[in-house]
């Protein structure tokens, strides 16, 4: 790590800043409640819920060529053929598919002790958002979560040639920001997009926000900083700022 006091931080937006996977689990829950009450699915209607969420976590696509809307619907079209067999439901995948978004999407917000902190550092350094995903999805997120206006700059992995953890698209957001990787901070939930990313680009530290408190799998990328928080992160900044100061 340089000498070089902290001059911009990047900060990840699903689990670091918003509780993505909170919001979720909240959409699952109304699918499950429309699935017993409308159409008298038992214990179906979690099953269901269950293989979409799978669905998900493998999901993979190329962003120029596939309609996310499209490609969840035909999740939960699938979780429904596959759970009660029967003719392809679309309408019904539909129906599903619109209420987890929406319901996911009223959860998405920025915590006031959040906005707080961000406006707060902004005060003293530049802040980046970078976001994996696809840019639909992504952008309606940022916009159902009113994070805009405490940002710099906002970058979408679904928008660039690349994602995290290629190094071109930190060295993309260096440029928006106008300064060198080794001025800038990385925080994020995820070690190896957010974390191995920052390490590829050389970034001055990366910062891995781990809620559970587990020791990270082996092998992985290995942080610089490890946080229960990303409320933690002022003081964290401070101390590596002061180390900077001892050194020179």
């Amino acid at each position: 790590m340089g000498l070089s006091r902290v001059r911009a931080v990047f900060f990840d937006l699903d689990n670091t800043l918003i509780d993505t996977a909170g919001a979720s689990r909240r959409g699952m829950l109304e699918v499950v409640k429309l699935l017993q009450s409308k159409y008298h699915y038992k214990e179906e209607a979690e099953i269901i819920c269950d293989k979409v969420q799978v669905k998900l976590s493998k999901e993979c696509f190329h962003p120029y060529s596939t309609c996310i809307t499209d490609v969840r619907t035909s999740h939960w079209e699938e979780a429904i053929q596959e759970t009660k067999g029967g003719a392809d439901n679309r309408k019904l995948a539909e129906e599903c598919y619109f209420l987890w978004k929406s319901t996911r999407l009223q959860h998405m917000t920025l915590a006031e002790d959040v906005k707080a902190m961000l406006t707060e550092l902004r005060k003293e350094v530049r802040l980046l958002l970078l976001t994996n995903g696809d840019r639909q999805t992504q952008r309606e997120k940022i916009e159902a979560c009113a994070c805009q206006s405490y940002f710099d700059a906002i970058v979408v992995g679904g928008e660039q040639k690349e994602e995290k953890p290629a190094p071109s698209i930190f060295y993309h957001c260096c440029d928006l920001l106008g300064v060198q990787p080794g001025d800038c901070v990385m925080v994020g939930d995820t070690l190896e997009t957010d974390i191995q990313g920052g390490l590829n680009a050389g970034l001055k530290a990366t910062v891995w926000i781990n809620r559970s408190g587990r020791a990270p799998p082996t092998p992985s990328p290995v942080p610089h900083y490890m946080v229960s928080s990303v409320l933690e992160l002022p003081a964290l900044l401070q101390s590596i700022d002061c180390k900077v100061s001892m050194s020179v």
